[in-house]
């Protein structure tokens, strides 16, 4: 009993889902609609969408551990005990490529950088250049009632006013301004991987040669924001005792003219005011030249800690004009829409139609 209790179930569920077929095939033409609609739907999203390029740049950190032992106990003595550790903080800075990719000063290290289009023969600033970037037509369509309200607006803004908005201040960006920036930030991705420490950098843009020119200024520049954050306070330091080597080299030979002016002067008298007078030289002069000689030292040294600070990044991969656009992707838009119509019309025949009967009924009955 059990065992016929069992299969009963079974068999009703292969019944009904029998039936569910012969009921969908008996509906197919009504899927060659629907499917016929969802390639012209397809069709018109893929074509309507801009094509874009995206180039890839590979970097990778290299070790810079290669200190010298002389270099790395001189530092030890005169102060600099981790000048042989500054290499473990490569991964450190590596893993902030994405944020730095994703701040607003970086946006603005490219914001006015020059491009010249394929299709071009004038040289533009990145921001014109994106301002300038094809969308597809329904986003004029959605975004026509914010064109409608800012022409009116401006009907009420002066002149002044338009004019204020020129400059560019980082501080204070206007609406245009930080739509072209976030455009520059949307078209920049980094990607690390924590283990290997290789940084893929990925910059998109509608035209190839833009799009290679952006991501080898993006490495220039990227290079150039980590050193100059890795080695902020190193730089001061490298300042600060190269101003003090300039003062005590200058100390120096004041000291050593006036003793020699005095020797110039006295080399005739053998008094033992005169002879108290020269040894008092000599001593200042040593004395200044022992700290002028430190100093050298130092400077020698934080000049060493600074070029041991600089992080070094091999690019693997070089910016090249991508050949092929990498987007958009036309079979994937129009399989996804296949999907969608087919889903949505055995949802309908299934479910919808009974559903939407049923609705139906009970609205007349209540009348």
């Amino acid at each position: 009993m059990e065992n016929t209790e069992n299969r009963l179930p079974q068999e009703e569920q292969e019944i009904d889902l029998l039936e569910l077929a012969q009921k969908l095939w008996k509906r197919r033409k009504v899927f060659y609609k629907a499917l016929g609609g969802a390639v012209v739907v397809g069709l018109v999203i893929a074509f309507s969408i801009p094509k874009e390029y995206s180039v890839t740049v590979t970097l990778a950190p290299e070790s810079t551990r290669k200190t010298s032992s002389s270099l790395a106990s001189m530092a030890a003595m005169m102060g600099f005990g981790d000048l042989a550790t500054n290499s473990d903080r490569d991964a450190l800075n590596i893993l902030l490529f994405p944020d730095i990719l994703a701040s607003n000063p970086f946006a603005l290290e490219l914001y006015s950088m020059p491009v010249k289009p394929v299709d071009s023969d004038t040289i533009m600033a990145l921001n014109e250049y994106m301002s300038q970037a094809k969308r597809p037509w329904w986003s004029s369509v959605m975004g026509l009632p914010g064109k409608v309200i800012g022409g009116i607006t401006s009907l009420f803004s002066s002149k002044d006013e338009e004019a204020k908005v020129e400059a560019l201040n980082p501080f204070r960006l206007t609406k245009v301004e930080a739509g072209k920036i976030g455009a520059i930030k949307n078209s920049l991705e980094a990607n690390v991987d924590k283990k290997t420490g290789v940084t893929t950098i990925t910059v998109t843009m509608q035209d190839a040669e833009v799009a290679a020119t952006v991501a080898d200024s993006v490495v220039v520049k990227l290079q150039d924001y980590v050193t100059a954050y890795r080695t902020k306070k190193v730089a001061g330091d490298c300042a600060y005792w190269e101003k003090l080597y300039k003062e005590k080299q200058q100390e120096y030979y004041e000291a050593q003219q006036k003793y020699a002016n005095y020797m110039d002067e006295n080399k005739s008298l053998f008094t033992q005011r005169s002879k108290i007078e020269g040894e008092r030289l000599q001593n200042e002069m040593n004395l200044a030249y022992q700290i002028y000689n430190q100093m050298a030292t130092q400077l020698q040294m934080s000049q060493g800690k600074l070029q041991e600070a600089k992080p070094v990044f091999a690019v693997v991969q070089p910016a090249t004009v991508p050949l092929t656009p990498s987007a958009p992707r036309k079979m994937v838009i129009l399989v996804g829409c296949l999907f969608l119509a087919f889903v949505g019309t055995a949802g309908w025949i299934l479910f919808g139609e009974d559903i939407w009967r049923k609705f139906k009924n009970s609205s007349i009955t209540e009348e």
